[in-house]
């Protein structure tokens, strides 16, 4: 009979300490996920803010001292815009502007005899014999509590950012305490940058690829004379940063209300087999593409993040799920007892993925580099000059 593998009881207490330390903390994660969600998302933003920051610095003719002000503006705006958008269009969306509410329930019972028939039911239920078995009154409160909840969301992140802005000013002091030897500081530097350009990264990818995909879908449902056609497309661009969800958000909601607002099923179609193509050809040609070194996580793991953050998270975490399982990688792939767990999440087995030459750029590092690369402790001021 063939031995086990023996392991060395160093190795076994190391793992077993690493993994009791991770049930603890998504134990922690979960409890306090009121409190923590905004303060990611509030996370998410500034790196974004930086990250816009950057951009306008380098690509338009803004000064740079009001560079700062203008990333901050553009991208709060955008967030607030982006709720407001989403919790309008769905609550305009059922009203009498939209020409939809009055013939949902007549449309719907129609299809519902049309789909009986094609199995072989007789006397097929209406949508109201559907409903007598639901507690409307109950899902109704519950939306109401999820719009109150994304509400109060929204407000506890703009609070958390701006205490987070607030704050920065006395980073320096805090990392030159923390790390007193410049090569140390050097190192957890590395470590910034390799989840800040993953980070960024993702949102570049997802936005260019979700224009794309917005534009083409704007044309589809123009054509086949959709309504709302332009809050669908919001909608797309949106929940193009869920991964593998949002995929399927975007190619089967605008058809499923083309059914309801048509009378013919073949707009339905089209927009279906539009959409899904459409999504087909960006997601395995050109965003692969586009990604190069910046994601390099296993899919396997990309799917169970969206999991494991939406359940303890809810939509935020499904939003957050990605950056943050780049931001692990990078964080267990610095320490030995740990780097095998990234390696694990990583996609090739390499969780340093090569950095690009123009990424090396004094003028890509933006205002962290300065923070950090400014400050000495004494006895190195002492050191260089001696």
């Amino acid at each position: 009979m063939k031995l086990p593998i023996t392991v060395p009881t160093s190795s076994v207490a190391r793992n077993a300490l690493v993994l009791i330390a991770v049930v603890a903390g998504g134990a922690a994660l979960y409890w306090l996920r009121d409190i923590l969600t905004p303060l990611a998302m509030a996370i998410f933003l500034l790196i974004m803010i930086d990250g816009v920051k950057r951009a306008i610095e380098h690509r338009t003719p803004v000064p740079s001292r009001f560079a700062g002000a203008a990333a901050l503006i553009v991208v709060v705006l955008g967030f607030l815009l982006s709720i407001w958008i989403i919790v309008d269009g769905a609550a305009g969306f059922f009203t009498d502007a939209s020409g939809v509410s009055a013939s949902i329930g007549p449309r719907l019972d129609h299809i519902i005899a049309d789909v009986s028939g094609l199995v072989g039911v007789k006397d097929p239920p209406t949508l109201q014999d559907l409903l007598a078995g639901i507690d409307m009154r109950g899902w109704l409160t519950s939306a109401a509590f999820q719009a109150q909840g994304v509400a109060s969301g929204a407000f506890f992140v703009m609070v958390y950012l701006g205490f987070l802005l607030a704050s920065q000013a006395g980073f320096r002091k805090k990392i030159v305490a923390m790390f007193p030897d410049r090569g140390a500081r050097n190192e957890a530097l590395e470590v910034f940058n390799r989840v800040r350009g993953g980070v960024e990264g993702y949102l570049w990818v997802q936005a260019v690829t979700g224009a794309m995909i917005c534009f083409v879908a704007w044309i589809l449902m123009r054509a086949v004379g959709l309504q709302n056609a332009e809050f669908w497309t919001f909608v797309i661009f949106i929940v193009g940063f869920i991964p593998v969800l949002g995929g399927a958000i975007a190619g089967c909601a605008p058809p499923l209300f083309a059914l309801v607002q048509f009378e013919s099923y073949w707009p339905a179609l089209i927009l279906l087999v539009g959409l899904q193509t459409l999504l087909f050809i960006v997601g395995n040609m050109i965003q692969p593409r586009m990604q190069g070194d910046n994601q390099n996580i296993d899919p396997v793991v990309v799917l169970l993040a969206l999991a494991l953050w939406g359940k303890m998270w809810g939509v935020p975490g499904m939003f957050l799920s990605t950056p943050l399982a780049v931001m692990a990688m990078a964080i267990l792939a610095e320490f030995k007892g740990s780097r095998w767990m990234a390696v694990l999440l990583s996609g090739d087995g390499e969780p340093y993925a090569p950095r690009k030459a123009e990424a090396r750029k004094e003028g890509e590092d933006g205002w962290f580099k300065r923070l950090w690369g400014r400050g000495k402790a004494p006895h190195e001021k002492d050191r260089n000059e001696g």
